[in-house]
């Protein structure tokens, strides 16, 4: 098994791939995670992309590599928000070291001496460095991991959870239950949702340039877009991983006035053998959208910000047959619609 890549501090740098990824590396997750312990563990920014000859990408961020060649794409595409108060983890721990890197890590900064001697010396009794065999438990090379944290780097509420120093895992052993956010495949479906991109919500109007006071506006998505989207995570080194796939189920339109009627009267239009809402078939103006708004009043010499948001339901699969379900997410816009009075003309 080749050994870790671990997390580096780096100068902020975009890494493009097939024209079609950027990466982002911030140099203050270094710093704020020096906050936490004195600069005792790198900041697990570690990112790295990397495309197959098939086109498939792969993205390894933290120590979980993420497939996203499942996922949303376009320019419209952004992220699901949860419906609930739930969040994916903004910190989690991982395998980051083999015994050697991490003394090939740490010794550097002891020699520095520029986190003191008295705390040098405990690190140094900690993981045994004086032991040339079995300090950093080399004697162990090849049948486990050092662990360690890593953390979103655009630092969510609770980034700082996770303030536990390194610690070792034998392969094929559960990580200590008391590490809360440590990998499991539950855990990397958790990462995987933040991943998921989906497609953007603006909806097809019928009359599509201006819509008429009193007249029903049909409204629908293109139902090629709204397909399920995954994203698989993975850890490698300890052969776990985890697929979070989202579906589309329903459109909840806000016409953005309370004038307004929407169809149905609830503003949620299901999906329905694979779209939301129908297109407008020319002859059918009496009917009644399966999906729409009817406006009570014209929007003057202004428009009505028009909100529609999709909800998407979400579960995972993971090693060992597990799975389940995770909290819905959704994903809305606005858009601006003129409407008129209908003109009548007196002869």
């Amino acid at each position: 098994m080749p050994a870790l890549t671990h997390s580096m501090k780096v100068l902020p740098a975009a890494l493009m791939v097939s024209g079609c990824l950027s990466v982002l590396i911030l140099p203050g997750a270094a710093q704020a995670d020096d906050i936490l312990d004195g600069n005792t563990q790198n900041s697990g920014t570690e990112q790295r992309a990397d495309a197959g000859d098939d086109g498939t990408v792969s993205v390894t961020v933290g120590g979980v590599v993420f497939d996203r060649s499942k996922n949303g794409s376009g320019d419209s595409v952004g992220p699901v928000t949860s419906s609930t108060s739930w969040s994916p983890p903004a910190c989690w721990y991982a395998p980051k070291f083999t015994p050697q890197e991490l003394q090939d890590y740490l010794e550097p900064i002891w020699e520095a001496e520029s986190t003191g001697y008295e705390w040098d010396a405990k690190q140094r009794e900690k993981y045994n460095a004086k032991d040339e065999k079995k300090g950093f438990n080399k004697d162990k090379t090849g049948e486990g991991f050092w662990w360690g944290r890593y953390v979103n780097e655009s630092f969510p509420p609770g980034w700082d959870k996770c303030d536990t120093d390194y610690f070792w895992v034998d392969k094929g052993d559960p990580p200590p239950a008391d590490k809360e956010n440590a990998v499991t495949p539950e855990v990397l479906a958790e990462l995987a949702y933040a991943e998921l991109r989906v497609p953007g919500t603006e909806v097809t109007l019928a009359p599509a340039e201006a819509t008429k006071v009193n007249l029903p506006t049909w409204a629908w998505l293109d139902g090629a877009e709204f397909k399920p989207v995954s994203v698989t995570a993975s850890v490698e080194e300890i052969g776990i991983e985890a697929t979070a796939t989202a579906e589309p189920v329903s459109l909840q339109i806000e016409p953005g006035t309370p004038d307004a009627e929407t169809y149905p009267a609830s503003g949620v239009c299901e999906i329905k053998d694979g779209r939301i809402g129908a297109p407008y078939e020319k002859g059918r103006a009496d009917d009644t959208p399966p999906c729409g708004v009817k406006y009570l009043r014209s929007s003057g010499g202004g428009t009505f910000p028009l909100q529609a948001t999709v909800t998407w339901e979400i579960h995972w699969t993971g090693t060992g047959n597990a799975g389940g379900d995770l909290p819905d997410g959704t994903f809305g816009a606005t858009q601006d619609v003129v409407v008129q009075e209908i003109q009548a003309v007196n002869r």
